[in-house]
């Protein structure tokens, strides 16, 4: 059995060069490779193009490249969760790519596979697919993707044994799995070390020919920036749980649901054991439970979509963002619910972007929404100027076309019967003349 060399963060970071495209693992700083990342930071190497879910956090992970000035393009899905990436991208310092958070982690998984591309149904329609080939397979358009490789991947395990097979803890494979198969140089950072033969054959997540060196260094709160912690206490208006629970009564024993951020995690709130409801978020886990009651943060409990450390239920399960996304577009997510900044008579949904703002941060919008078999949008009536939400013909940048399933406001629930925008509720205090007045769109009324 071969012998990875362990060598120091220092060490792995000469092994990037000028102009080198460097994958980053983690989500947020969840299985981030903190210490390569800012061993990398104090040296002068630069014009680095960085690809990763986001660009780490302020001044931690690869966020502390960036304020170096060492990044010459970042490839990513999610960049507003780091307000220097958007100070960044608005000044034209830095180029940039968004790309849905699932198709960037195909893609990973594609280039360290030797697969040219693939297409997607994901951005399909939108702006995100703009300049590149499509084509209609079984009735569907679909987006062509390349596949993604870099010079070095930065990744983070849990533990390593000598011949640098690699486990991962709880939700830290996100990123990392695909990205250690899909680069020349692939440097893994882990908890420990341990001799060959001291792991479990069954619980390698990934094997060792695809090391080639191996980093010991412990992470502690200090870099785990947004989810060092949670604070388990929320102040919700009545109008917001409302919506969550008129949400929550439209799924049934046995969902596989995904929830957005917003009023969407609300719902999580709703669910108990007896109820039967299977929660998955995008970053790699299903069976997703509440905040954990201490307070605690992802040094002891897996972390959400949102990056907030929860509990995992009897019977859940952890596998990496490429594994997730799969299980979206392959249509095993029976119910997505997600926030709108409009929605319109055709089940268009636009969530994620205004215009003259810079596009930063898709996430796994696109792919939920074309994905999950079931599309509830909550999302407030009107703009506080009183401009409506529930239009005729989305003006915004859409998320997708057509996927809207049930609509849930802070004044009524529309559905899509017959492919017709049809009123189908008041909510409470709510009456008809308002709903009327505050809605852009033509509806129809159930009778």
């Amino acid at each position: 059995m071969k012998s990875v060399p362990q060598i120091t963060p220092q060490q792995a970071a000469e092994l990037v060069k000028d102009g080198d495209t460097i994958l980053g693992g983690g989500f947020g700083m969840t299985g981030n490779p903190v210490h390569l990342m800012h061993a990398l930071a104090e040296t002068s190497t630069k014009n680095l193009t960085f690809i990763g879910n986001n660009v780490g956090e302020p001044g931690l992970g690869g966020g502390r490249l960036l304020r170096n000035g060492q990044l010459r393009k970042m490839i990513g899905s999610f960049f507003t969760s780091n307000p220097d990436a958007v100070k960044a991208a608005q000044s034209g310092e830095v180029e940039y790519e968004l790309l849905p958070q699932g198709t960037l982690a195909e893609a990973i998984r594609a280039g360290g596979a030797g697969i040219g591309g693939f297409y997607t149904p994901s951005s399909a329609g939108t702006v995100i697919a703009k300049g590149r080939p499509t084509m209609l397979i079984n009735g569907q358009e679909q987006v062509f993707i390349p596949g993604i490789r870099g010079n070095v991947a930065f990744i983070r395990a849990w533990k390593a044994d000598t011949a640098g097979n690699l486990t991962y803890r709880m939700t830290e494979q996100n990123f990392n799995r695909a990205m250690a198969t899909a680069a020349d140089i692939v440097v893994a950072e882990v908890e420990e070390i341990v001799p060959v033969g001291t792991l479990d054959p069954n619980i390698i997540h990934t094997p060792g020919c695809f090391v080639d060196y191996l980093v010991q260094a412990n992470i502690s709160l200090d870099v785990l920036g947004s989810s060092a912690s949670v604070n388990a206490a929320k102040k919700v208006s009545e109008s917001r749980m409302n919506m969550a629970k008129r949400a929550f009564a439209e799924l049934q024993k046995g969902d596989v649901v995904n929830l957005g951020i917003g009023i969407p995690t609300l719902v999580a709130d709703l669910i108990k054991p007896e109820d039967g409801i299977i929660l998955h978020t995008e970053n790699g886990m299903l069976g997703v439970g509440p905040s954990p009651a201490d307070g605690g943060g992802a040094l002891d409990y897996p972390v959400n979509a949102g990056k907030i450390p929860v509990t995992a239920l009897p019977g859940s399960s952890y596998f990496d963002s490429a594994d997730s996304f799969a299980m979206i577009r392959g249509g095993h997510v029976d119910v997505a619910i997600m926030g709108g900044l409009e929605v319109d008579e055709k089940g268009n949904l636009a969530n994620w972007a205004v215009p003259g703002k810079p596009l930063l941060g898709v996430g796994g919008a696109m792919d939920l929404a074309s994905g999950a078999k079931k599309l509830i949008v909550t999302l407030t009536h009107a703009d506080p100027d009183g401009t409506s939400k529930i239009v005729p013909e989305c003006t915004l940048p859409l998320t997708a076309i057509g996927v809207v399933d049930v609509v849930i406001t802070e004044l009524a629930v529309f559905k899509y019967l017959e492919g017709q925008l049809t009123l189908v509720e008041l909510m409470p205090g709510a009456n008809l003349e308002e709903v009327r007045m505050k809605t852009q769109a033509k509806f129809v009324e159930v009778s």
